[in-house]
């Protein structure tokens, strides 16, 4: 094997001219314009986080989590910026996969899109969960009911029984139909609404677009009727304590409220399917990143305003509230809206999957049956279906914390890669195209050193303890210590190469608040990621290495 090989890449003119290529990869159809790129970046951001995750984020960290919101805006921010220039140099489908191809090689390509296969049907699996949850309860108040052993999932009913809570979960596991000893529970309604989308998706993309901006339209109006019949409720005591477990409470709610934000990346991968991606991806991806960024921070702040954070740590946050308020006519509406509302995040990942399937296929690393176009919908039909049936099997044994967790790694380790990958491409010195985004330059030669410095003498300052531990081999924290000292070489790294290679600014400040989000992410999801990409790696060496079309030996 030659090491060398694993790293050629593909020039960003031979992925354009693929794009058209003999095989019929261009047979896409161009319907996209900047308000459908905005309203899929806003189906995808608003919807599990606000409805479902956003509880868990509050509980943790209380009202000061709106802090969080921001940290993580600020880093997607970046990192929109960053996807941006990438979409104006290489405007074809396949995402951070794509560009990593471009700027780090073979191997990260396949290593970054096989992270975002991942990406994409475990955050389906959660938000399908989640509107499970929502879609049960809509019904319930229409006086039909569900057994409960088909609204959840295996694993999470074996534990509420196990563990003597109360509740629907456990009802379904002493309440279910048994076939040899084996307990028949699944969440039925997760299961129909996959098959839905996956049909939907499968159809056409402007189909798609037309469901995808009715359901966004809906959902944005019943969420402003949420925060202002809320505000009216709020009483600003629960804001205090604004940070009731510390600075350290408030990011344990990282991988909850980073999950709200992972949607933009999806737009990224409908680029062949715009009418004019150089213009209309970045301004898709940045409007709908600012637009849904307020809003979390106003339903963050009126949420716990309405009660307090100890008793939002629920699946559904926004109807637990009502119902302590004693609102029931709200609770009707929360249920409708956030039904809705996943709908359209389900639709936008179930679109994005498949066109990363497809791009891989194209250069060789997957068989050629997953980058087949249908003839008569103009969709990646094959792509399409695998992944309908990838996010369908987790369904049946998985609970909805873990592949929060499993899935905020994985996005986070893209979108390092993907900011990484600009700093790698030569600097865009030509004079600007009207309409095509252009990444601004400014140089980070002192810049990024002094931030570090900063950032290291005010841990000395306040935080003395802390940095007197961090090293301390002799303590029992120090394993926990490990991805916060991995973070303080990467600043010191990037500082020096900043220095020495003048980076341009917003790349860097992009990688490092990736970087310092995913300290927070849990060791379990840690250890659950490294063995996916382990399982990638085989995958990669026993079929991809070979088949790849930039393999010389082909």
């Amino acid at each position: 094997m030659n090491f060398n090989q694993l790293f050629r890449k593909k020039s960003a003119e031979k992925v354009l001219g693929q794009e058209n290529d003999s095989e019929g990869h261009g047979s896409l159809h161009k319907v996209l314009r900047v308000r459908d790129l905005t309203f899929f970046g806003i189906a995808a951001i608003i919807g599990a986080g606000t409805f479902s995750t956003i509880g868990n984020a509050c509980f943790s960290g209380g009202p000061g989590v709106v802090l969080l919101f921001i940290i993580c805006a600020v880093a997607c921010g970046f990192t929109a910026l960053c996807y941006a220039e990438f979409s104006s140099r290489v405007p074809v489908s396949g995402s951070a996969y794509t560009y990593a191809y471009v700027s780090f090689g073979e191997m990260f390509a396949w290593i970054i899109g096989w992270a975002l296969l991942m990406e994409y049907s475990i955050g389906n699996v959660v938000v399908a969960f989640s509107w499970s949850s929502y879609f049960t309860n809509l019904i319930t108040g229409f006086g039909l009911h569900i057994p409960e052993w088909l609204t959840t999932n295996y694993k999470e009913s074996h534990q509420a029984f196990l563990n003597h809570i109360e509740g629907a979960k456990a009802i379904a596991w002493t309440s279910a139909p048994q076939i040899s000893g084996l307990r028949i529970i699944f969440d039925l309604p997760a299961t129909i609404i996959n098959v839905i989308i996956t049909w939907l998706v499968f159809i056409g993309v402007k189909e798609s677009r037309n469901a995808s901006n009715i359901m966004v339209m809906t959902k944005l109006a019943i969420v402003a009727l949420v925060i202002i019949v809320g505000a009216f409720y709020v009483d600003i005591d629960n804001w205090t304590p604004f940070m009731p477990n510390g600075f350290t409470g408030v990011m344990g709610g990282v991988s909850s409220v980073f999950f709200a934000y992972i949607g933009f990346d999806a737009v990224s991968t409908l680029a062949e399917e715009c009418e004019n991606p150089q213009r209309d991806l970045p301004k898709g991806m940045i409007y709908s990143l600012v637009i849904c960024t307020v809003i979390y921070i106003i339903m963050a702040l009126v949420l716990t305003g309405m009660a307090s954070y100890k008793l939002l740590g629920v699946s559904d946050p926004l109807a637990e509230v009502f119902k302590i308020k004693e609102v029931k006519w709200m609770l009707f509406i929360t249920s409708i809206v956030a039904v809705i509302a996943m709908t359209s995040v389900l639709l936008v990942f179930q679109m994005g999957q498949p066109r990363i399937w497809m791009s891989m296929s194209r250069d060789g690393l997957l068989p050629k049956k997953f980058s087949s176009i249908h003839p008569k919908y103009k969709t990646p039909g094959f792509s399409t279906i695998i992944t309908g049936i990838v996010v369908a099997i987790p369904i049946f044994f998985t609970d909805q914390q873990f592949m929060t967790d499993f899935t905020s790694v994985g996005t986070l380790f893209a979108f390092v890669l993907v900011c990484g990958g600009v700093l790698m491409l030569p600097r865009n010195t030509d004079a600007k195209v009207a309409g095509k985004f252009k990444l601004p330059y400014i140089n980070s030669k002192f810049i990024v050193p002094l931030i570090v410095l900063i950032m290291f003498a005010l841990l000395f300052i306040f935080n003395e303890e802390f940095m007197n531990n961090l090293f301390n081999f002799d303590s029992g924290n120090f394993s926990s210590n490990i991805p916060i000292i991995i973070f303080f070489f990467i600043c010191i790294g990037m500082a020096v190469f900043s220095f020495l290679k003048n980076f341009s600014l917003i790349p860097v400040l992009g990688l490092l608040s990736c970087c310092y989000l995913l300290i927070y992410i849990e060791g379990k999801s840690w250890r659950w990621f490294l063995l996916w990409l382990l399982i990638g790696l085989a995958v990669y060496f026993s079929y991809g290495y070979h088949k790849s079309k930039l393999n010389k030996s082909n």
